[in-house]
C-alpha cells in the first residue's frame, strides 16, 4: 500500500527548510536543489509544491505570516478573563520582536525578504496587502481603548496603530543587531502603550 503524504506538512517543511537556509546566507543562497536537500526531500518532490523560487518564496512569506498570528490568537487566549486592549497589543507585539531563537530565526527571514521584496514586485505585494491588515487591528485596539476611556479621544488610530508598526520593526532589527537586548526593546515598546492607554 502507498504511504499517506500529508501535503501541508510537507508544505511547512519546505517553507521551514528555507528558513533555515535564508538565516544561514540569505534567500539568494537558496537554490530549490539547496532547500530540497535541507528538507529531506527530492528536487522533484519540492517541484511538485512549487514550480519555481518564486512560488516558494511566497508560500514561505505566507506561512510565516499564518504562524505568527497564530502564536498571537495562543497568546491572547492564555490571558487570564478579557484582555484589554492594551493587552492585546502588547501580546502581538511580543510576536513581532525576536525574543527568543524562533521569533529571531523569523525575523531575519523577513529581513531577507524585504531584501528580496525591495526588487520583487510579486513579494513586495504580500507586504503591501498584509501591513494594513495589522494597521487596521492595532487601530481597532486603540479605537477600543477610546471607547473605553482608555486612550484620549483626540488621538488618530490609524495614525498611532502606523506608529507602533514602526516602533516594533525598528525595534525588532535593533535587537536582531544587539544594539538592544529583546527584553529592552519590549520594555520600550510596552512603556510607549502606557503612554499611549
Amino acid at each position: 500500500m502507498p504511504k499517506r503524504v500529508d501535503h501541508e506538512e510537507r508544505r511547512a517543511r519546505i517553507a521551514e527548510a528555507l528558513w533555515r537556509i535564508a538565516c544561514a546566507r540569505g534567500l539568494d543562497g537558496a537554490s530549490l536543489r539547496d532547500v530540497a536537500a535541507e528538507a529531506g526531500i527530492s528536487l522533484g518532490q519540492l517541484q511538485h509544491y512549487f514550480a519555481s523560487k518564486d512560488d516558494m518564496l511566497v508560500f514561505a512569506l505566507e506561512h510565516i505570516s499564518d504562524l505568527a498570528a497564530r502564536r498571537v490568537g495562543e497568546r491572547l487566549r492564555g490571558l487570564s478573563g478579557e484582555p484589554s486592549p492594551r493587552d492585546v497589543l502588547l501580546g502581538s507585539v511580543r510576536e513581532m520582536l525576536p525574543l527568543d531563537d524562533k521569533s529571531r530565526t523569523g525575523h531575519l527571514v523577513q529581513i531577507a525578504y524585504f531584501v528580496r521584496a525591495v526588487h520583487d514586485e510579486r513579494l513586495r505585494r504580500h507586504a503591501k496587502e498584509g501591513v494594513p491588515g495589522l494597521r487596521a487591528f492595532f487601530a481597532g485596539q486603540v479605537r477600543e481603548g477610546q471607547a473605553r476611556g482608555e486612550v484620549a479621544a483626540d488621538r488618530d488610530p490609524e495614525v498611532e496603530a502606523a506608529l507602533l508598526i514602526a516602533l516594533v520593526d525598528g525595534l525588532a532589527s535593533y535587537a536582531v543587531l544587539e544594539v538592544w537586548s529583546a527584553e529592552e526593546a519590549l520594555g520600550l515598546v510596552a512603556g510607549h502603550l502606557d503612554r499611549l492607554f
